[in-house]
């Protein structure tokens, strides 16, 4: 992968996604396709959009019973994403057969707590202690579990790396400094998040949002 910033293209219209990934594809390392775009366009739409050049990475955060994400990543394997998405709340045998069932050159990534979550919100689902907590104690079942690596935001990479100082970390809800932060409540700055421990970096409305999607990519990319 030649950067750490992967672009989240995060709408339904095809042709928005390859118009903004072709403008923006010599300043990033990959592009993030999320649920959204999958519910609309299938495999097939993720064949489009890796025909750009750039690793995909595949953002549906699947999370069911073992078989059934076994299967449902069996289905996937034709396209071989870059990167693959389970939610590490599913236990250790559903990441187990997560992996087991990836392409080799998958990697499996685990969701851990969402960025758009607080400490009321994981108290409101029954889950004690602080989004770090709840990170760090998940990082440690992915690991466990064989997978890659985990999804934290930039708010706990440092002791997510610190618990797994071999794993590869996603990390969203980047943000650089003066934008914006929408729906996200646990943001960094590109730099800042690298510096912490951070693998990849997905950003999505500060590029795709941007006036010069492009311009916008080699500006956060030369903070980097």
């Amino acid at each position: 992968m030649k950067g750490p910033i992967f672009v989240a293209l995060d709408t339904t219209d095809l042709e928005v996604a390859k118009d903004i990934a072709t403008r923006v594809r010599h300043h990033v390392g990959g592009l993030k396709l999320g649920l959204e775009f999958f519910c609309a366009h299938g495999m097939g739409g993720v064949r489009e959009m890796a025909a750009i050049g750039l690793p995909i990475f595949l953002d549906l955060k699947l999370h069911d019973i073992p078989n059934t994400v076994a299967k449902a990543v069996r289905a996937l394997s034709p396209i071989e994403p870059a990167i693959l998405t389970v939610h590490a709340a599913g236990g250790r045998a559903m990441l187990e057969e997560a992996k087991a069932a990836a392409p080799k050159a998958t990697k499996v990534v685990a969701v851990s707590v969402l960025t758009s979550l607080d400490e009321d919100d994981l108290a409101a689902t029954g889950i004690g202690g602080t989004p770090h907590d709840q990170v760090v104690r998940l990082t440690t079942l992915a690991r466990q579990s064989g997978l890659d690596g985990a999804v934290c935001s930039g708010r706990e990479v440092r002791a997510a790396r610190k618990a797994w100082p071999q794993g590869y970390f996603v990390v969203p809800g980047i943000r650089p400094a003066n934008s914006s932060i929408g729906d996200q409540k646990r943001v960094m700055t590109p730099r800042q998040a690298l510096d912490d421990g951070a693998s990849i970096l997905v950003i999505g409305r500060p590029i795709t949002q941007a006036r010069d999607p492009d311009e916008a990519a080699r500006a956060i990319e030369a903070t980097l």
